[in-house]
């Protein structure tokens, strides 16, 4: 316990539960005790079964396929807790879903983003914490404080210690000009220059290449992206910057693996030599793919929520 008084505890839905058990393990915690089941009509059962009053509780559900019913799963532990008179309400939201619906881009669309971070807010929830928000702007989506983990970070450790840092044969590359900040950032901590996909979206899950910003002839390259789905813009990317652009090889990263569709034939028939993906969204894939390499995110996830338990600043995991 710290100086507050109040005991750390952790629970966790269905969405992901090998990852909220790693995160335990990293705490030295036994998971909290409850199920989350379905009443045959297919409504939300939660069930607590050791009390949170005063506690500090901390909720890990990711809002991945199938989607819906996570959500509702997370609102209602949310909501079971609050009404449990816990302490302070943390939810851990490793893949933060309807994150892509953050604008009005054509007229009459909604803004889901903002209706899911109400919902989130009126359910009881104190915190959020997440990893790669689509559009950073959603934090201010929230009426509560919202923590962006940086998936980033971990492969950045990883790159730099496979390529090494300042590898002049090895580039950065962002799929899009959307995702620019977050591949410069990218680079500077490998020490590398960057280059941008320059793209057009018709309409949902389909894209066309224009042209690629920079010179990535005959370099490694490296695509940082945020999320895959059908995995059409980042498979369309790689071919672009090798058929386009004279690239060596592709090698591509990217924070949650949605996979949905046909991602996994796409990948399998891509350029890309290996694709890294973290474990905020579980893999389930219909056809095994020997090229996707995931990459834990417990240490960074447990690391938060321990800072957040202790009252310590975040902004300092990613200093170095």
């Amino acid at each position: 316990m710290i100086s507050h008084g109040k005991e750390l505890k952790v629970f966790c839905g269905n969405s992901n539960p090998e990852l909220a058990e790693d995160i335990c393990a990293q705490l030295f915690l036994q998971m909290g005790k409850a199920t989350v089941t379905q009443f045959a009509d297919g409504e939300c059962s939660i069930s607590v079964y050791e009390p949170v009053r005063g506690n500090d509780v901390f909720i890990i559900q990711s809002t991945c396929n199938r989607v819906n019913d996570n959500l509702m799963e997370l609102l209602i532990m949310i909501d079971a807790m609050r009404r449990a008179s816990a302490g302070r309400i943390t939810a851990v939201i490793p893949y933060f879903g309807y994150a892509r619906q953050d604008r009005k881009a054509k007229s009459r669309d909604p803004i889901s983003a903002k209706l899911v971070a109400n919902l989130i807010t009126a359910a009881g929830a104190d915190r959020v914490l997440t990893m790669d928000l689509h559009a950073a702007q959603i934090q201010g989506f929230f009426d509560i404080p919202v923590d962006n983990l940086q998936g980033a970070y971990i492969f950045s450790k990883y790159y730099a210690k496979f390529f090494g840092k300042g590898n002049e044969n090895v580039m950065v590359v962002s799929p899009d000009v959307g995702s620019t900040a977050r591949a410069r950032a990218f680079a500077m901590k490998l020490g590398v220059n960057l280059a941008i996909v320059d793209k057009r979206r018709e309409r949902a899950n389909q894209s066309e290449v224009k042209n690629i910003i920079g010179n990535v002839e005959g370099k490694t390259c490296i695509l940082l992206d945020d999320i895959v789905d059908t995995a059409g813009s980042l498979c369309g990317a790689a071919n672009a910057i090798v058929e386009i652009g004279g690239a060596k090889e592709v090698y591509a990263c990217a924070t949650h693996g949605v996979l949905s569709g046909p991602a996994i034939e796409r990948i399998n028939e891509s350029c890309i030599k290996e694709l890294r993906l973290l474990d905020t969204i579980p893999y389930k894939p219909a056809e095994p793919c020997d090229k996707i390499k995931y990459m834990s995110t417990a240490p960074i996830f447990a690391e938060a929520i321990r800072r957040v338990y202790e009252e310590v600043s975040l902004g300092s995991m990613f200093d170095n």
